[in-house]
């Protein structure tokens, strides 16, 4: 398993995140418990012996640069910062260096400058010499200071010695460079230790007085230079091709080489991702900061600490020089929990791996910057994400902010004043749970006046697999929808759907296209839309991939939209035949359950086959449901692919699971008809029994059905394709406790109540 890949990390909720990182090994057992508990944070009392006049302690989020490759060796990076953008950029630049091969880098013996400022000399030049001479009598007396450091390899290792003019009294002074290795430490203290300890020696020697004693910021015996290559075909993308992308990445770095302006900003870029995993892991950024812009501004100018060309094949080579003295133990490093976490985290051998680990990540943070600049521009790319900082400042509660996100952006104005506006308009649709119901569940909604297409989500209270065989499954829609608008483009076709992140341009034309992008050309070519430009913009509230007919009420959504703005009148049968032409690409061998409840949106009876049934249920009374959600992707056409591969090789065997699933089927309508919840309750948990045994449900389904059973569930089991997704529980006396339950034990939560509209 490779180990700083994890797909789709982004999409997960934290304690999903934090699960799969313990699975795949990056965080031991007691490292998951703190996590999961909350006490990797620093404590008031920790910080009170940390810094004078503590009164508290601000946090920042603390995230993961992924799929970071550097010197053939995986790493996942911890990231402290607080700027939208920078991990995903980082984890995106990441990914394509990889699969170039990854980062490579280098770097010098680190060693830390204590200076010794001497004035008041009488002659200079001679207690220049003096000092040289006698060099191996002060690194002695330095290096008793330490023993520790000594045995550790580490120590005064040589002195070096400067004039320099003084434009103050005095004359002419001397300054005596101590060069200390001081091994995986950070090392300030002992190296300003050492100076105060030889500072009355050096200025025997030198026949002069001894003014300042302290180490220097601008480590550059401690350089690291990390190189990359870029090809270009990898380059290409959002409507630029891989050559002018190279092409642009490298004008734009010749302007920050010779402008000072520029090169501030453009340097800025690239500690944006330096300071984020300085902070990760205890060290002092400022020091890092002030040492990487003194190295800039070393021949006379301030200029960029990169340099991007063109290789011989044409391919982008990018390299970054920098000084940065880093260390991985010690008393402030050892004292916060969370670095160190992060440092177990990481994973490094020393101070000089670290070091070398954010050269890697600075070179790929200004790549990331460049490549947004001169493409779709960094204003624009970063919409969404800018959009969600301005919910954040403006106050919005978790329950309203992906909506108040999505209307932000659709507002063209991503600012405070109109994050709160709309917030007061939304504020009556807010929902106890973390996923918030749609505005509706009728086959169009509006949003601020306009029309969207929507699809409906659903669950299966029983049924899963055996109705993919001719069997009776019964079927309800959520009050989930996803909802989808289009407009006119000049060319292509945009897909945005601000909730999710994404903004890209379908390529319709790639050798792998994704699924989605398959599904728009198969419908625009049955509507005879090839050619025409089209934005669209989707307002997902059915989470995706968690078995709730999220595909489906995306693809029927989005058929909507188009048959709106483009007004086809295209009819619900259309519409439901379009969509399982959508279906059959994401899942393989759907049923057509999913497309069907995602147009039609009623309580159904549903059967394939050759006596088909599309029986709408009347129920008596809504059903109280809880749908948990495990946050592990429910891969329908994987699951469906096993039981089709089981059944072919044991078609009696399955046939008869599938027969017991439609007996249940059948009297779960009887159930429903007659609001018996004990025995439709029942009814799921055996069928539950039937999907376990089919090898379709998983370690944290059966967790989540168990949590259910145990505070109150008369029956859960769970829905859709299972390997992941969700269940659903049936609960009549108390669904809040459940649902509570579910969410204590690291998971989400929703309650619905599920009949006729």
């Amino acid at each position: 398993m490779e180990r700083s890949r994890i797909p789709k990390f982004y999409k997960m909720s934290v304690p999903e995140r934090v699960r799969t990182v313990r699975d795949r090994g990056l965080l031991g057992p007691e490292d998951y418990q703190v996590l999961q508990s909350g006490r990797h944070t620093l404590s008031v009392q920790l910080a009170d012996k940390m810094i004078e006049n503590v009164i508290g302690v601000m946090g920042l989020p603390v995230g993961l640069g992924l799929n970071f490759l550097i010197n053939e060796k995986e790493y996942v990076v911890p990231l402290v910062v607080e700027e939208p953008s920078i991990v995903a950029a980082l984890g995106s630049a990441a990914k394509l260096a990889r699969e170039a091969g990854g980062f490579t880098v280098e770097s010098t013996e680190p060693r830390l400058i204590g200076q010794i400022q001497i004035v008041d000399v009488a002659n200079p030049a001679k207690a220049k010499a003096a000092l040289l001479q006698r060099k191996d009598e002060i690194l002695n007396l330095a290096n008793s200071l330490h023993p520790k450091m000594i045995a550790r390899g580490g120590g005064a290792k040589d002195l070096e010695v400067y004039i320099h003019p003084s434009q103050g009294i005095g004359g002419d002074m001397v300054v005596v460079h101590l060069l200390v290795d001081t091994c995986d430490a950070m090392g300030a203290n002992l190296v300003n230790t050492m100076c105060e300890g030889v500072a009355s020696l050096v200025e025997n020697m030198a026949d002069g007085r001894v003014f300042l004693r302290i180490l220097s910021n601008l480590a550059d015996r401690a350089l690291v230079r990390a190189k990359v290559r870029i090809p270009t075909r990898s380059l290409t993308g959002k409507g630029f091709d891989g050559e002018q992308v190279r092409d642009g990445i490298i004008v734009a770095n010749d302007f920050a080489r010779v402008d000072p302006y520029r090169a501030a900003t453009h340097n800025k870029g690239i500690m944006n991702g330096i300071d984020a995993v300085a902070l990760a892991t205890g060290n002092d950024w400022r020091a890092i900061e002030a040492g990487a812009h003194a190295y800039a501004a070393r021949g006379g100018r301030y200029t960029s600490l990169t340099t991007w060309k063109k290789a011989d094949n044409g391919d982008l080579l990018g390299e970054l020089e920098i000084p940065i003295k880093v260390g991985t133990v010690g008393g402030p490093l050892q004292t916060n929990p969370t670095v160190a976490l992060n440092l177990r985290l990481l994973d490094v051998d020393s101070a000089r791996e670290l070091a070398e680990v954010m050269g890697a990540v600075g070179l790929a943070q200004t790549f990331s910057a460049l490549r947004a600049l001169v493409t779709e521009g960094i204003q624009q790319g970063h919409m969404t994400l800018h959009a969600r900082s301005v919910a954040t400042a403006a106050g919005v509660p978790p329950e309203l902010f992906d909506t108040v996100v999505e209307r932000l952006i659709a507002s063209g104005e991503i600012k405070i004043w109109k994050a709160e506006e709309i917030m007061r308009e939304v504020s009556v649709q807010s929902a106890p749970s973390e996923v918030a119901p749609s505005r509706g569940t009728g086959k169009e909604e509006t949003l601020e006046g306009e029309r969207l297409g929507a699809g409906h989500g659903k669950i299966i209270l029983l049924g899963e697999h055996a109705v993919v065989y001719g069997r009776r499954a019964i079927a309800a829609p959520i009050p989930l929808a996803i909802q989808a608008r289009v407009e006119d483009a000049r060319e292509g076709v945009e897909l945005i759907i601000p909730r999710w992140g994404i903004e890209q341009r379908l390529d319709f034309k790639a050798k792998r296209p994704q699924s989605f992008a398959k599904s728009m050309a198969r419908v625009l070519a049955a509507l005879g839309l090839e050619d025409r430009g089209m934005r669209i913009e989707v307002f997902p509230n059915v989470p995706r991939a968690m078995g709730l007919g999220g595909s489906a009420a995306l693809a029927v959504a989005v058929i909507r939209a188009i048959d709106l703005h483009f007004r086809l009148g295209l009819d619900d049968d259309r519409i439901n035949d379009l969509a399982f032409e959508c279906e059959k690409i994401a899942h393989g061998t759907p049923s057509g359950i999913d497309n069907t409840l995602a147009t039609r949106g009623e309580f159904m009876l549903f059967r394939n086959g050759d006596n088909p049934q599309r029986d709408i249920i009347e129920v008596n009374q809504p059903l109280p449901i809880v749908i948990g959600m495990s946050g592990t992707e429910s891969l329908t056409a994987r699951t469906v692919a096993r039981v089709r591969e089981a059944w072919t090789k044991n078609p009696k065997l399955y046939d008869r699971i599938f027969d017991e699933i439609d007996t249940l089927a059948g009297h779960g309508l009887d159930a429903l008809k007659s609001a018996d919840y004990d025995t439709l309750g029942e009814l799921m948990n055996v069928c539950q029994g039937l999907l376990n045994a089919m090898q379709v449900s998983s370690w944290e389904l059966e967790e989540l059905i168990q949590v259910a059973r145990n505070h109150g569930a008369v029956g859960a089991k769970l829905t859709g394709g299972g390997g992941g997704g969700s269940i659903i529980a049936l609960c009549p006396d108390d669904s809040a406790r459940v649902a509570r339950a579910i969410r204590e034990a690291g998971y989400h939560a929703l309650e619905v109540s599920i009949g006729n509209d």
